[in-house]
């Protein structure tokens, strides 16, 4: 404990933010009290913020916030910042411009703030954005303006505790393999350094008007001159910052003004009417769907904290509900083939198998990447790319990830059209599954406090897989070893004749992950409600046999 202590307070004299100095300071006073519980619960705060450097990967950098090597905080971002900038004059492109985002989070603002001075007082030449700003606009930023790369501070839809920083490359995509590992590097030789004496800059230019409005712009470019506009919808911003460019986009499309939930409309860090603030957590939009019911609403349109994502609900067999990620998937893609969009279609190896059929059929290319959009959005002449978390990439020459508002501007145009038919969103589900069979996909997922029992459950997977699920032989796969021709990935699929499962640890919680999908044939799928049924039933028994096979709750 003593060494412990004496890290904290090495820490803390150099900490450069008096909020977690005084935090740190706090804790070190009850770490050594003589309350025996006050005591050992400082230690144990002590120990885990001093456990190792927060991890700089693939997502960049995402926790919780305080202080600390492995929590968020000025002296932590500083430090990747730093990094980051070493990394981009090694690779050529030293004085190069950097645009720089942020959320509505606790810290958001600091954050950036300090990366800008970093950047700057390493050379480079600093785009700004003044105000809280959806993540897919900074991405689209960065070829907007032909940036060498963009850093946001967001932490999408994790808890108000958290906060995050995310990097991208100048082709507007996130870092991959071994990007990430060379950053990591870079950010491992600053930490060991002396933070105080980086050198920074207050030079910047401030973008935020003319960003919005390029962005805006393309966003309503994709919604047709001649396509229908008449419809009623309900929108959530889900206490984040999507709202304002949402209803920008709207105006200059000239929809209807959305009916919007009040209460989770403008930026609130502490999310104050939802658990987690994530469309897709149970409960988190209820007062969306309240609303919609009131006002007779067309769909309903959630988009996450930083407006990447997008959650869509509709009437179907006659009840709200909000449709699964992959549902909204199959919906926007069978929507692109419709209308014949060139390229190739993606999906994560998690989401569902009935975009590539559909797209096999419709004659198209398909591929399957691994999870995230750093690789779906690396896909060459992309021209529609999803995952299940409710992520879409429909426009990826200006935006190559995903992005919740331009998703939003297709799922509007197509409710509309399908309006002026008669029809609804429940009307082409049921077409897709009679001409291509229902495909139904679940989860089992499972949040852990330690983190050591999703290592467990994912080694008593690979050590004991089953050799069947639904009375169906399986096959397994260790993706941990490279399959499908994708790189090494920690997960194990299994694949029967009807049926596809991978199980994994989430990338950016602390959750074990069981991704779920049982299928009929089209011939078994006519009678659309019996077959919702007998999936629902298969599901659930997937998901036992599932849970017993990693040795977790159901």
């Amino acid at each position: 404990m003593d060494e412990l202590l004496e890290q904290a307070a090495a820490w803390r004299d150099k900490d450069m933010d008096p909020e977690t100095r005084e935090q740190l300071d706090h804790l070190i006073v009850q770490a050594q009290a003589n309350d025996e519980l006050l005591r050992d619960a400082a230690q144990a705060e002590l120990a885990a913020a001093f456990a190792g450097p927060l991890q700089f990967g693939t997502a960049g950098l995402r926790g919780q916030l305080g202080p600390g090597p492995a929590r968020m905080n000025r002296v932590v971002v500083t430090q990747a910042a730093a990094g980051f900038a070493a990394w981009l004059k090694a690779e050529g492109h030293a004085g190069g411009k950097v645009i720089i985002g942020h959320d509505a989070r606790h810290n958001s603002t600091a954050f950036a703030e300090d990366t800008a001075q970093i950047m700057a007082g390493a050379g480079f030449e600093v785009l700004w954005t003044n105000q809280p700003i959806p993540t897919p606009v900074v991405a689209f930023g960065i070829q907007h303006f032909g940036c060498v790369a963009g850093v946001v501070v967001t932490a999408s839809h994790n808890p108000a505790r958290d906060n995050g920083y995310k990097v991208y490359l100048g082709d507007g995509s996130q870092i991959v393999p071994p990007t990430d590992n060379e950053i990591a590097h870079r950010i491992a030789t600053v930490a060991v350094g002396d933070w105080e004496a980086l050198p920074r800059g207050t030079s910047r230019s401030d973008v935020t008007e003319d960003l919005l409005a390029a962005y805006i712009a393309r966003a309503a470019s994709l919604y047709p001159a001649k396509a229908p506009r008449e419809l009623t919808w309900v929108h959530t911003a889900m206490h984040g910052v999507g709202a304002l460019t949402v209803r920008s986009v709207a105006n200059t499309i000239g929809l209807p003004p959305a009916r919007e939930v009040a209460e989770q409309a403008e930026p609130n860090a502490d999310f104050p009417t939802v658990a987690f603030p994530n469309p897709e957590e149970a409960g988190a939009i209820d007062l969306a769907l309240a609303a919609a019911r009131k006002e007779q609403a067309d769909v309903v349109i959630a988009n996450d904290p930083d407006a990447d994502r997008c959650a869509v609900a509709a009437v179907v067999d006659g009840e709200w509900r909000m449709l699964t990620g992959d549902e909204l998937g199959s919906l926007l893609g069978d929507d692109a083939l419709r209308r014949k969009v060139r390229g190739t279609y993606a999906n994560s190896i998690v989401s569902s198998t009935l975009l590539g059929r559909m797209a096999r059929a419709a004659g198209s290319p398909h591929v399957t990447t691994l999870t995230g959009f750093k690789w779906i959005g690396r896909v060459p002449d992309l021209a529609f790319g999803y995952e299940e978390a409710i992520g879409y990439c429909c426009d990826s020459q200006a935006v190559p990830d995903k992005d919740g508002i331009t998703a939003a501007v297709n799922v509007l145009r197509i409710v509309a059209e399908l309006k002026a038919k008669g029809l609804t969103l429940s009307d082409r589900l049921n077409e897709i599954t009679r001409t291509h069979g229902l495909t139904s996909t679940s989860q089992l997922s499972v949040r852990v406090a330690d983190l050591s029992l999703i290592a467990e459950a994912m080694t008593r997977l690979r050590a004991n897989p089953p050799t069947e699920l639904l009375g169906e032989p399986v096959t397994v796969v260790d993706l941990a070893a490279g399959a499908h021709g994708l790189p090494p990935t920690d997960g194990v699929e299994l694949a029967g004749a009807s049926l596809h499962v991978v199980a994994r640890p989430s990338g950016t919680e602390p959750k074990l992950k069981c991704y779920l999908e049982v299928r009929l044939s089209s011939d078994g799928s006519q009678d659309v409600g019996a077959a919702r049924e007998l999936n629902a039933r298969r599901l659930a028994a997937l998901r036992a046999e599932m849970a017993a096979a990693l040795g977790v709750d159901a």
